[in-house]
């Protein structure tokens, strides 16, 4: 009864650390991947007035037209760059955006870049698409190695994926990064995939965009992390026109459309400063990083609201189920990775919180 394909795709690790977390009695919850405060009021009251107005019908599969100009125009300020209107799809989630990327490039046999550590999604969606992952070790600094992506570089190369700020690292790539990667790329004119939905919280100040180098591109972003909008369902792609008609063609047979009242909200969205939810989570990053840095090694995050420690020996699955049996939950690093030497911490949670983990993990850490 069962695909090849499904079979292909294994169960969340996160998922099943999330479901482990209502079985335990108050943890140090470490693995939730979404914001601990709450979608902004007046972008609420915008979604309720939406409803009430009887926004609620089918909007044009590629979104509604005042949504997509609002994040052209955001693109346009912040990459540099003007794309037109037949450039852009608002899609159910950047998950879904990627979805229907991969889905418009992805011949069996293809293959598809990306770097390890690398966000969960990439590799599984890959496989189920009959593509083949290509992972590139970024070890131990997250750094991008010229040398590593370009012996990567097969004549099935479809499309190389970056993440930036990273989930699970929180590493923000430097200008270096991205024009190793656009090189690259455009010695054979390879796809970049940019997944940017962590853009609203980078904490140098200094976030670049393959966007802004190179044509062949699709920026992922949406409204989820930012604006704490998880379980609305928006995002967004932008870039190469032929990809996203096919984009649009195959979300008519499968989403349909992003959710009606949440993209009338969600034009509102791009104008509020969210530089106060920035700031909060700088101090949460500080926090955590000061208190687990002489018990592990760890590349300070520059942007999102993850770590990702290494433990200094052993495994870092083993060392996940000493912390999860003394109710702390984090993410092993082979949910994100070839490797099981590290493991994941979502800081997105209040500051007493943070205090209590830490101690926790130290005294783990010692006795492991």
């Amino acid at each position: 009864m069962i695909s090849k394909r499904a079979m292909k795709v294994d169960s969340s690790g996160i998922r099943k650390v999330f479901e482990l977390a209502e079985k335990i009695e108050n943890p140090v919850n470490f693995s939730i991947g979404q914001p601990d405060f709450d979608v902004p009021e007046i972008l609420k009251e915008k979604a309720i007035e939406a409803i009430r107005k009887g926004l609620n019908r089918y909007t044009l599969t590629q979104g509604i037209g005042e949504l997509r100009e609002k994040v052209l125009q955001h693109i346009s300020k912040t990459r540099k760059r003007t794309f037109q209107p037949n450039e852009i799809i608002i899609s159910s989630g950047v998950s879904g955006g990627l979805y229907l990327a991969l889905i418009s490039i992805i011949d069996p046999g293809d293959e598809v870049i990306f770097f390890d550590p690398y966000f969960v999604m990439y590799k599984h969606l890959v496989n189920l698409l009959d593509g083949k992952p290509v992972m590139v070790d970024t070890y131990p600094d997250f750094k991008i190695s010229e040398d590593k992506l370009k012996k990567a570089v097969s004549e099935k190369t479809k499309a190389i994926i970056i993440n930036s700020p990273s989930n699970p690292t929180g590493y923000v790539y430097t200008k270096e990064d991205i024009e190793t990667v656009v090189r690259v790329a455009k010695e054979k004119n390879i796809l970049i995939i940019t997944d940017e939905i962590y853009d609203g919280f980078v904490y140098n100040g200094n976030f670049e965009s393959a966007a802004s180098y190179y044509d062949n591109v699709l920026i992922l972003g949406g409204f989820s992390k930012t604006y704490a909008m998880t379980g609305w369902r928006l995002g967004y792609v932008v870039g190469n026109s032929e990809i996203i008609a096919q984009m649009i063609k195959i979300q008519q047979y499968s989403f349909v459309c992003a959710p009606a009242p949440f993209q009338h909200a969600a034009v509102a969205a791009l104008d509020i400063d969210t530089s106060g939810f920035r700031e909060i989570y700088q101090k949460k990053r500080d926090l955590i990083y000061e208190g687990l840095k002489e018990s592990f090694d760890i590349v300070k995050p520059e942007g999102a609201f993850y770590m990702f420690p290494k433990l200094k020996n052993g495994d870092a699955s083993a060392f996940v189920e000493k912390a999860i049996q003394n109710k702390v939950l984090i993410i092993p690093g082979n949910v994100f990775s070839e490797k099981n030497t590290n493991f994941r911490i979502s800081f997105a949670t209040d500051e007493e919180t943070l205090k209590r983990g830490i101690d926790i993990l130290n005294r783990c850490a010692k006795d492991f």
